[in-house]
Protein backbone atom coordinates (compact mmCIF):
# COMPACT_ATOMS: atom_id res chain seq x y z
CA UNK A 1 0.00 0.00 0.00
CA UNK A 2 1.36 3.43 -0.97
CA UNK A 3 2.02 6.00 1.76
CA UNK A 4 2.98 9.66 1.73
CA UNK A 5 4.59 12.10 4.13
CA UNK A 6 4.30 15.85 3.62
CA UNK A 7 6.36 18.46 5.48
CA UNK A 8 5.96 22.22 5.20
CA UNK A 9 7.35 25.45 6.68
CA UNK A 10 10.78 23.82 7.19
CA UNK A 11 14.30 25.17 6.82
CA UNK A 12 15.51 22.39 4.50
CA UNK A 13 19.28 21.92 4.61
CA UNK A 14 20.33 20.79 1.15
CA UNK A 15 23.75 19.68 -0.05
CA UNK A 16 24.79 23.22 -1.00
CA UNK A 17 22.14 25.61 0.33
CA UNK A 18 19.26 26.04 2.77
CA UNK A 19 15.72 26.32 1.44
CA UNK A 20 14.00 28.74 3.79
CA UNK A 21 10.40 27.88 4.59
CA UNK A 22 10.47 24.91 2.23
CA UNK A 23 8.17 21.96 1.64
CA UNK A 24 8.93 18.30 0.99
CA UNK A 25 6.95 15.30 -0.17
CA UNK A 26 7.86 11.69 0.52
CA UNK A 27 6.24 8.82 -1.31
CA UNK A 28 6.81 5.17 -0.40
CA UNK A 29 9.92 5.95 1.62
CA UNK A 30 11.64 8.03 -1.08
CA UNK A 31 11.89 11.81 -1.42
CA UNK A 32 9.52 12.62 -4.28
CA UNK A 33 9.64 16.42 -4.39
CA UNK A 34 10.88 19.50 -2.55
CA UNK A 35 10.08 23.11 -3.13
CA UNK A 36 10.74 26.57 -1.76
CA UNK A 37 7.84 28.17 0.02
CA UNK A 38 5.22 26.66 2.31
CA UNK A 39 2.48 24.79 0.54
CA UNK A 40 -0.95 24.20 2.14
CA UNK A 41 -0.84 20.42 1.74
CA UNK A 42 -3.59 18.57 3.61
CA UNK A 43 -2.12 16.61 6.49
CA UNK A 44 1.34 18.15 6.11
CA UNK A 45 3.48 18.40 9.21
CA UNK A 46 4.17 22.07 9.89
CA UNK A 47 7.75 22.48 11.11
CA UNK A 48 7.21 26.03 12.31
CA UNK A 49 10.62 27.05 10.96
CA UNK A 50 12.56 24.11 12.42
CA UNK A 51 15.44 22.64 10.44
CA UNK A 52 15.01 19.56 8.25
CA UNK A 53 18.27 17.62 7.88
CA UNK A 54 19.10 14.37 6.12
CA UNK A 55 19.51 11.49 8.54
CA UNK A 56 23.06 11.40 9.83
CA UNK A 57 25.39 8.59 8.74
CA UNK A 58 27.82 7.37 11.40
CA UNK A 59 30.85 5.33 10.32
CA UNK A 60 32.56 4.69 13.65
CA UNK A 61 30.98 4.40 17.09
CA UNK A 62 31.95 2.10 19.94
CA UNK A 63 28.98 3.30 22.01
CA UNK A 64 27.45 -0.19 21.97
CA UNK A 65 30.19 -1.59 24.23
CA UNK A 66 29.02 0.55 27.14
CA UNK A 67 25.57 -1.04 26.95
CA UNK A 68 26.89 -4.61 26.87
CA UNK A 69 29.28 -3.99 29.76
CA UNK A 70 27.79 -1.06 31.73
CA UNK A 71 30.00 -1.73 34.78
CA UNK A 72 33.06 -3.87 35.52
CA UNK A 73 31.90 -7.48 35.75
CA UNK A 74 28.37 -6.69 34.54
CA UNK A 75 27.07 -8.11 31.22
CA UNK A 76 23.73 -6.86 29.93
CA UNK A 77 21.38 -9.07 27.83
CA UNK A 78 22.29 -8.67 24.16
CA UNK A 79 19.07 -7.46 22.55
CA UNK A 80 18.33 -5.11 25.45
CA UNK A 81 21.82 -3.63 25.10
CA UNK A 82 21.38 -3.09 21.36
CA UNK A 83 17.92 -1.53 21.78
CA UNK A 84 19.25 0.89 24.40
CA UNK A 85 22.22 1.83 22.19
CA UNK A 86 19.91 2.25 19.19
CA UNK A 87 17.66 4.61 21.15
CA UNK A 88 20.63 6.91 21.82
CA UNK A 89 21.68 6.72 18.19
CA UNK A 90 18.22 7.65 16.87
CA UNK A 91 17.78 10.43 19.45
CA UNK A 92 21.00 11.93 18.08
CA UNK A 93 19.54 12.09 14.56
CA UNK A 94 21.60 9.16 13.25
CA UNK A 95 19.59 6.98 10.86
CA UNK A 96 22.47 4.85 9.53
CA UNK A 97 25.11 3.63 11.96
CA UNK A 98 28.15 1.45 11.44
CA UNK A 99 28.68 -0.19 14.82
CA UNK A 100 32.46 -0.34 15.21
CA UNK A 101 33.23 -3.71 16.77
CA UNK A 102 36.77 -4.38 17.98
CA UNK A 103 38.33 -7.57 16.65
CA UNK A 104 41.47 -8.20 18.64
CA UNK A 105 42.60 -6.19 21.63
CA UNK A 106 45.65 -5.50 23.73
CA UNK A 107 44.75 -8.30 26.15
CA UNK A 108 43.51 -11.80 25.38
CA UNK A 109 40.96 -11.64 28.20
CA UNK A 110 39.66 -8.15 27.31
CA UNK A 111 35.93 -7.48 27.65
CA UNK A 112 35.80 -6.72 23.93
CA UNK A 113 36.92 -10.22 23.08
CA UNK A 114 34.47 -11.73 25.52
CA UNK A 115 31.45 -9.95 24.02
CA UNK A 116 32.55 -9.84 20.35
CA UNK A 117 30.33 -12.59 18.97
CA UNK A 118 27.42 -11.74 21.28
CA UNK A 119 27.38 -8.13 20.09
CA UNK A 120 27.32 -9.05 16.40
CA UNK A 121 24.64 -11.71 16.94
CA UNK A 122 22.50 -9.33 19.00
CA UNK A 123 22.69 -6.53 16.42
CA UNK A 124 21.67 -8.91 13.65
CA UNK A 125 18.83 -10.48 15.63
CA UNK A 126 17.48 -7.11 16.81
CA UNK A 127 17.55 -5.67 13.31
CA UNK A 128 15.92 -8.69 11.71
CA UNK A 129 13.29 -8.62 14.45
CA UNK A 130 12.28 -5.05 13.57
CA UNK A 131 13.31 -3.74 16.99
CA UNK A 132 15.58 -0.90 15.88
CA UNK A 133 14.99 2.68 14.81
CA UNK A 134 18.23 3.24 12.87
CA UNK A 135 19.71 0.95 10.25
CA UNK A 136 22.69 -0.83 11.79
CA UNK A 137 25.63 -1.90 9.63
CA UNK A 138 29.00 -3.31 10.67
CA UNK A 139 32.49 -1.84 10.94
CA UNK A 140 35.28 -4.19 12.04
CA UNK A 141 38.12 -2.52 13.95
CA UNK A 142 41.07 -4.87 13.51
CA UNK A 143 43.91 -4.62 16.05
CA UNK A 144 46.83 -5.89 13.97
CA UNK A 145 49.11 -6.71 16.91
CA UNK A 146 46.62 -9.34 18.16
CA UNK A 147 48.07 -12.83 17.63
CA UNK A 148 44.83 -14.62 16.76
CA UNK A 149 43.29 -11.85 14.66
CA UNK A 150 42.77 -13.61 11.34
CA UNK A 151 40.70 -16.59 12.57
CA UNK A 152 38.30 -14.06 14.10
CA UNK A 153 38.11 -11.74 11.10
CA UNK A 154 37.85 -14.19 8.22
CA UNK A 155 34.34 -15.57 8.94
CA UNK A 156 33.02 -12.06 9.70
CA UNK A 157 33.93 -10.82 6.22
CA UNK A 158 31.17 -13.07 4.86
CA UNK A 159 28.49 -10.90 6.52
CA UNK A 160 26.49 -8.95 3.94
CA UNK A 161 26.02 -6.00 6.31
CA UNK A 162 29.77 -5.48 6.84
CA UNK A 163 30.52 -2.12 5.19
CA UNK A 164 33.91 -0.97 6.53
CA UNK A 165 37.11 -2.47 7.95
CA UNK A 166 39.71 -0.37 9.77
CA UNK A 167 43.31 -1.30 10.51
CA UNK A 168 44.36 -0.30 14.01
CA UNK A 169 47.66 -0.35 15.89
CA UNK A 170 47.71 0.84 19.49
CA UNK A 171 51.37 0.02 20.15
CA UNK A 172 52.89 2.46 22.68
CA UNK A 173 55.10 5.19 21.31
CA UNK A 174 53.35 5.83 17.99
CA UNK A 175 50.11 6.93 16.30
CA UNK A 176 47.55 7.87 18.99
CA UNK A 177 50.08 7.43 21.76
CA UNK A 178 53.33 9.00 20.62
CA UNK A 179 53.70 10.28 24.17
CA UNK A 180 54.55 7.26 26.31
CA UNK A 181 53.47 9.03 29.49
CA UNK A 182 50.01 9.62 28.02
CA UNK A 183 49.84 5.94 27.04
CA UNK A 184 50.92 4.89 30.52
CA UNK A 185 48.35 7.09 32.25
CA UNK A 186 45.51 6.01 29.96
CA UNK A 187 46.00 2.25 30.19
CA UNK A 188 47.15 2.19 33.81
CA UNK A 189 43.88 3.88 34.76
CA UNK A 190 41.85 1.70 32.38
CA UNK A 191 43.23 -1.63 33.61
CA UNK A 192 44.18 -0.69 37.19
CA UNK A 193 47.82 -1.82 36.79
CA UNK A 194 50.68 -1.20 39.18
CA UNK A 195 53.79 0.57 37.89
CA UNK A 196 55.68 -2.71 37.46
CA UNK A 197 52.72 -4.41 35.79
CA UNK A 198 52.35 -1.45 33.45
CA UNK A 199 56.01 -1.71 32.42
CA UNK A 200 55.47 -5.37 31.57
CA UNK A 201 52.25 -4.58 29.71
CA UNK A 202 53.98 -1.99 27.52
CA UNK A 203 56.86 -4.35 26.75
CA UNK A 204 54.38 -7.06 25.73
CA UNK A 205 52.54 -4.68 23.36
CA UNK A 206 55.75 -3.69 21.62
CA UNK A 207 56.78 -7.34 21.27
CA UNK A 208 53.36 -8.33 19.88
CA UNK A 209 53.47 -5.53 17.33
CA UNK A 210 56.86 -6.70 16.09
CA UNK A 211 55.77 -10.34 15.94
CA UNK A 212 52.32 -10.00 14.37
CA UNK A 213 51.58 -6.43 13.23
CA UNK A 214 53.01 -6.33 9.71
CA UNK A 215 51.82 -9.78 8.66
CA UNK A 216 48.32 -9.24 10.05
CA UNK A 217 48.04 -5.91 8.24
CA UNK A 218 49.01 -7.52 4.93
CA UNK A 219 46.46 -10.30 5.44
CA UNK A 220 43.63 -7.92 6.38
CA UNK A 221 44.29 -5.70 3.36
CA UNK A 222 44.47 -8.69 0.99
CA UNK A 223 41.26 -10.17 2.41
CA UNK A 224 39.34 -6.89 2.06
CA UNK A 225 40.53 -6.41 -1.50
CA UNK A 226 39.33 -9.90 -2.31
CA UNK A 227 35.91 -9.20 -0.75
CA UNK A 228 35.61 -5.67 -2.16
CA UNK A 229 35.34 -4.14 1.32
CA UNK A 230 36.26 -0.47 1.92
CA UNK A 231 39.26 0.06 4.22
CA UNK A 232 40.08 2.78 6.71
CA UNK A 233 43.39 3.70 8.28
CA UNK A 234 43.46 4.70 11.94
CA UNK A 235 45.48 7.27 13.89
CA UNK A 236 47.99 7.94 11.10
CA UNK A 237 50.68 10.33 12.34
CA UNK A 238 53.57 10.38 9.85
CA UNK A 239 54.11 10.58 6.08
CA UNK A 240 55.15 6.91 6.22
CA UNK A 241 51.83 5.94 7.82
CA UNK A 242 49.90 7.80 5.13
CA UNK A 243 51.99 6.37 2.29
CA UNK A 244 51.31 2.87 3.59
CA UNK A 245 47.58 3.60 3.88
CA UNK A 246 47.47 4.96 0.34
CA UNK A 247 49.33 1.93 -1.02
CA UNK A 248 46.82 -0.31 0.76
CA UNK A 249 43.90 1.49 -0.91
CA UNK A 250 42.36 3.06 2.19
CA UNK A 251 39.36 5.31 1.46
CA UNK A 252 38.96 6.89 4.92
CA UNK A 253 41.63 8.27 7.27
CA UNK A 254 40.17 7.85 10.75
CA UNK A 255 41.36 10.36 13.34
CA UNK A 256 44.79 11.33 11.95
CA UNK A 257 46.84 12.60 14.88
CA UNK A 258 48.83 15.31 13.10
CA UNK A 259 48.15 18.16 10.68
CA UNK A 260 50.69 16.69 8.26
CA UNK A 261 49.03 13.27 8.20
CA UNK A 262 45.60 14.78 7.57
CA UNK A 263 46.83 16.94 4.68
CA UNK A 264 48.71 14.06 3.06
CA UNK A 265 45.72 11.74 3.46
CA UNK A 266 43.55 14.14 1.49
CA UNK A 267 46.23 14.52 -1.16
CA UNK A 268 46.07 10.74 -1.61
CA UNK A 269 42.29 10.86 -2.03
CA UNK A 270 41.29 9.66 1.43
CA UNK A 271 38.40 11.26 3.33
CA UNK A 272 39.60 12.64 6.67
CA UNK A 273 37.35 11.72 9.59
CA UNK A 274 37.53 13.28 13.05
CA UNK A 275 35.49 12.78 16.20
CA UNK A 276 32.58 14.90 17.32
CA UNK A 277 33.83 14.77 20.93
CA UNK A 278 37.08 16.37 19.74
CA UNK A 279 35.07 19.23 18.18
CA UNK A 280 32.70 19.70 21.12
CA UNK A 281 35.45 19.55 23.75
CA UNK A 282 37.74 21.78 21.71
CA UNK A 283 40.55 19.27 21.43
CA UNK A 284 41.75 15.67 21.51
CA UNK A 285 41.70 13.81 24.83
CA UNK A 286 45.04 12.24 23.80
CA UNK A 287 46.71 15.58 23.09
CA UNK A 288 46.73 15.14 19.30
CA UNK A 289 45.63 17.58 16.59
CA UNK A 290 42.27 19.23 17.17
CA UNK A 291 39.44 18.63 14.74
CA UNK A 292 38.68 22.34 14.72
CA UNK A 293 42.22 23.09 13.50
CA UNK A 294 41.74 20.72 10.58
CA UNK A 295 38.33 22.25 9.82
CA UNK A 296 39.86 25.73 9.76
CA UNK A 297 42.40 24.50 7.21
CA UNK A 298 39.78 22.74 5.04
CA UNK A 299 41.22 19.33 5.95
CA UNK A 300 38.06 17.81 7.48
CA UNK A 301 35.58 15.71 5.46
CA UNK A 302 33.67 13.46 7.87
CA UNK A 303 32.43 13.81 11.44
CA UNK A 304 31.98 10.70 13.62
CA UNK A 305 30.22 10.61 16.97
CA UNK A 306 32.93 8.18 18.19
CA UNK A 307 32.00 7.55 21.84
CA UNK A 308 29.23 10.19 22.34
CA UNK A 309 26.29 9.78 19.91
CA UNK A 310 24.93 13.30 20.42
CA UNK A 311 28.30 14.89 19.57
CA UNK A 312 27.58 14.45 15.87
CA UNK A 313 24.52 16.73 15.69
CA UNK A 314 26.18 19.13 18.14
CA UNK A 315 29.24 19.36 15.87
CA UNK A 316 27.09 20.04 12.81
CA UNK A 317 25.75 23.25 14.35
CA UNK A 318 28.94 24.15 16.22
CA UNK A 319 31.24 24.14 13.18
CA UNK A 320 29.61 27.02 11.23
CA UNK A 321 29.60 29.08 14.42
CA UNK A 322 33.29 28.52 15.17
CA UNK A 323 34.64 28.26 11.61
CA UNK A 324 33.00 30.98 9.48
CA UNK A 325 34.28 29.49 6.22
CA UNK A 326 32.13 26.38 6.81
CA UNK A 327 28.42 26.78 6.04
CA UNK A 328 25.69 24.76 7.72
CA UNK A 329 25.08 22.72 4.53
CA UNK A 330 28.80 21.87 4.42
CA UNK A 331 28.81 20.84 8.06
CA UNK A 332 25.69 18.71 7.57
CA UNK A 333 27.31 16.99 4.59
CA UNK A 334 30.25 16.02 6.81
CA UNK A 335 27.79 14.01 8.92
CA UNK A 336 25.58 12.68 6.13
CA UNK A 337 26.45 12.79 2.43
CA UNK A 338 30.24 12.56 2.83
CA UNK A 339 30.31 9.44 5.02
CA UNK A 340 27.58 7.81 2.92
CA UNK A 341 29.49 8.46 -0.30
CA UNK A 342 32.80 7.30 1.21
CA UNK A 343 31.54 3.74 1.64
CA UNK A 344 29.23 3.60 -1.37
CA UNK A 345 25.82 4.22 0.24
CA UNK A 346 24.55 6.31 -2.67
CA UNK A 347 20.86 6.04 -1.78
CA UNK A 348 20.98 8.30 1.29
CA UNK A 349 22.77 11.20 2.94
CA UNK A 350 21.12 14.17 1.21
CA UNK A 351 17.67 15.70 0.81
CA UNK A 352 17.22 15.19 -2.91
CA UNK A 353 14.46 13.61 -5.04
CA UNK A 354 15.09 9.91 -5.46
CA UNK A 355 17.07 9.55 -2.22
CA UNK A 356 15.88 7.55 0.75
CA UNK A 357 13.69 9.61 3.07
CA UNK A 358 15.93 9.47 6.14
CA UNK A 359 15.10 12.78 7.79
CA UNK A 360 15.65 14.66 11.05
CA UNK A 361 13.71 17.58 12.52
CA UNK A 362 15.90 19.85 14.64
CA UNK A 363 15.02 22.87 16.76
CA UNK A 364 17.83 25.28 17.61
CA UNK A 365 17.33 26.58 21.14
CA UNK A 366 19.97 28.87 22.69
CA UNK A 367 22.40 27.61 20.01
CA UNK A 368 21.73 24.03 21.14
CA UNK A 369 20.36 21.59 18.52
CA UNK A 370 17.44 19.53 19.83
CA UNK A 371 16.29 16.54 17.77
CA UNK A 372 12.49 16.64 17.66
CA UNK A 373 11.65 13.83 15.25
CA UNK A 374 13.37 11.22 13.06
CA UNK A 375 12.16 9.35 9.98
CA UNK A 376 13.82 6.37 8.30
CA UNK A 377 12.56 5.34 4.88
CA UNK A 378 9.77 7.87 5.36
CA UNK A 379 8.50 6.15 8.50
CA UNK A 380 8.70 8.04 11.78
CA UNK A 381 10.92 6.19 14.25
CA UNK A 382 11.19 8.88 16.93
Amino acid sequence: MSFELAITNARIVGRHAIIESGSLLVRDGVIADLDSGSRPVAGAEDFGGDYLLPGLVELHTDNLEKHFAPRPGVRWPGKLAVISHDAQIAAAGITTVLDAIAVGDLRDNAVRMEILRDMIAAIEASQQGGMLRAEHLLHLRCEISFKNLMPLVEPLTELSWLKLVSVMDHTPGQRQFVNLQTYRQYYQRKYGLSGEAMDQFMAEQIANAKAYGAQNRRRIVALCREKGLPLASHDDATPEHVAEAAADGMVVAEFPTTREAAALSRQHGMQVMMGGPNLVRGGSHSGNISARSLAEESQLDIISSDYVPSSMIQSVFLLPKEVPDISLPQAVAMASANPADAIGLKDRGAIEPGRRADLVRVSLIDDTPVVRAVWRNGQRVM
